[in-house]
């Protein structure tokens, strides 16, 4: 490894955490520790989960933000680290004032007084990459604006390039590297931080998504203010309400909260299976009650795209565990997995089948369908099935709603909602797929076929005239044994012609007359109806004793 000096101090963090954490890593790790570090990993002293938390929040944003990534990617640790993780805060302390003037001035190109009726020095909440101060804008509305951290972008660049070195020397010398494919896993983090540190990608993704869930009057999407919005700053209107843990069980009792989690899950589905875009970190702290009883998403920092394809094995994968089905589970992951030659198939099946099986069994309420969704990703680490990373993106969110559905409405039935919910969701997709656009695109195919047809059949016919036509069949069957059917096949359909001709030229005897009588009918058809008669119940009869033979024949191979 080409070792940085000025990265040393982010090594010597890595290599702390490591050797404080590493021992709930998978056995077949191959990293063998100096002696010195062995004393400092042993189990009785090695701390929580809880204590890793806080030791990723003094590391600074990068190791906070990789914290909350493994959170979403529960496979890859053990699930107290996972559970904790997920209540990893994302709170440090707010830089200064001054700092937050210069940041938006150099960004809007106007000073604060000039831009705002009102803005308020004291930050309303500060977070590992930015901070938010409430404001009022010169017409009047009410606006929060996000700042982002001065210098943080050339920090977690060193701080990327570093993890960068460690990833692939971990991959060359262990087996838990090889296995994980942390440099596959450190580019995802890359790609989803620093699209975070972009706000312009969190201000479009605000307006798709209000646009996409315009339809849903109980849900709120704050939408930004372009004119005050750039790569560093986000201007955004103000939603007045609570964080949906902070709501009281008096305020429960005032609101429809099972209409709100029904809206709520609907909304999601069809974020999931309509738009393929869906707000990936619904969490409780995203969530808030607005004043006038409405649920409101904020921070789109971290969404999921999904292909047609992805969302179509998604969704049934969803309604298989809803409805306990857990075999079929296990051959959706398997068909949605990138194929290796190290996959343990069978045990993969059979876990995920008992995992289903035990959630249905202790009712989905006790076992909630994302819980569910967290286990088989994490099976699937264990037997060697990679699966893509929208199957935990899309596992934590329905985790993270159901977590929310139980502080608003404790009886709501997330699997209910889901099975109640998709049939109709999939309607609509499927006329949507009917759509003028879609029927272009089909006559635009059909035209690109029957111009490449004519030419197509041109050089089939060549090669079949200078007999160089040529089809290949790899079945892996026994060929003189299909030959041998079909000739079966081909003498009994010859001998049903023969009979068939029989009958046709005896019945236009019948309309002959001649001295030579069997019964009074002409003699010469009368005998052609006899060879017929006794030639197709002879033809049934072999048929019959032949079929008797190959399956008394087949069932003793089988016993």
């Amino acid at each position: 490894m080409d070792l940085k000096p000025a990265n040393l101090k982010r090594y010597g963090s890595v290599v702390r955490l490591l050797i404080k954490y590493g021992r709930p890593l998978p056995a077949e790790t191959d990293l063998i520790l100096p002696s010195d570090l062995e004393a400092i990993s042993d189990p009785d002293a090695r701390t929580t989960g809880e204590a890793l938390a806080k030791d990723l929040e003094s590391l600074g944003p990068t190791f906070i933000k990789l914290g909350q990534l493994l959170s979403s990617r529960s496979a890859l640790i053990p699930p107290e680290y996972a559970d904790a993780l997920e209540r990893l805060q994302d709170r440090v302390e707010p830089f200064a004032f001054e700092e937050v003037e210069r940041i938006v001035s150099e960004e809007l190109g106007v000073r604060i007084s000039k831009g705002f009726a009102e803005f308020n020095p004291a930050a309303m909440a500060s977070a590992s990459l930015g901070q938010v101060h409430r404001a009022r804008l010169r017409d009047g509305r009410e606006v929060v604006v996000k700042v982002q951290r001065p210098n943080i972008r050339s920090t977690i660049t060193e701080d990327l390039d570093a993890f960068d070195e460690i990833a692939g020397w971990l991959e060359r010398h262990t087996a838990v590297g090889t296995r994980l494919d942390l440099p596959a896993l450190l580019e995802e983090f890359r790609r989803t931080i620093l699209e975070e540190l972009d706000y312009r990608r969190e201000a479009a993704n605000l307006e798709r998504l209000a646009d996409n869930l315009a339809d849903f009057p109980r849900l709120v999407i704050p939408r930004p203010i372009p004119d005050y919005t750039t790569s560093r700053v986000l201007t955004m209107e103000f939603v007045p309400g609570r964080k949906i843990t902070r709501v009281s069980p008096l305020t429960r009792l005032e609101v429809d909260s099972e209409a709100l989690v029904e809206e709520l899950f609907r909304a999601y589905l069809q974020q999931i299976l309509m738009d393929g875009f869906f707000h990936a970190d619904p969490h409780p702290g995203n969530v808030f009650l607005t004043d006038d009883n409405r649920i409101a998403l904020l921070d789109l920092g971290m969404v999921a795209r999904l292909s047609p394809h992805m969302q179509d094995s998604l969704l049934k994968m969803v309604l298989a565990i809803a409805e306990g089905r857990g075999e079929e589970t296990a051959d959706l992951a398997l068909q949605a997995a990138e194929r290796r030659e190290d996959v343990n198939e069978g045990e993969f099946r059979r876990r995920v089948a008992a995992l289903v099986t035990r959630a249905t069994d202790q009712g989905l309420a006790l076992q909630p369908i994302g819980k569910v969704f967290l286990d088989i990703v994490r099976t699937s680490l264990d037997t060697g099935v990679r699966l893509p990373p929208e199957t935990a993106l899309l596992g934590k969110a329905l985790y993270n709603l159901e977590s929310i559905g139980r502080a608003l409405a404790p009886e709501f039935d997330p699997a209910e909602s889901i099975r109640k919910n998709s049939a109709r969701l999939m309607r609509q997709r499927m006329l949507k797929s009917l759509s003028p656009h879609s029927a272009f695109n089909s006559m635009l195919e059909f035209r690109e076929f029957a111009d490449r047809l004519p030419g197509r059949l041109n050089r089939i016919l060549d090669a079949a005239a200078s007999n160089q036509l040529a089809i290949r069949v790899d079945t892996g069957i026994d060929a003189p044994q299909v030959m041998l059917g079909f000739q079966k096949v081909a003498n009994r359909i010859t001998v049903g012609l023969v009979l068939a001709a029989l009958i046709v030229g005896a019945a236009l005897l019948m309309r002959v007359e001649t001295r030579f009588r069997i019964l009074g009918y002409p003699g010469f058809a009368i005998l052609l109806f006899v060879v017929a008669a006794a030639a197709g119940i002879a033809l049934l009869l072999n048929i019959a004793v032949h079929d008797w033979r190959d399956t008394t024949r087949r069932g003793r191979e089988g016993g």
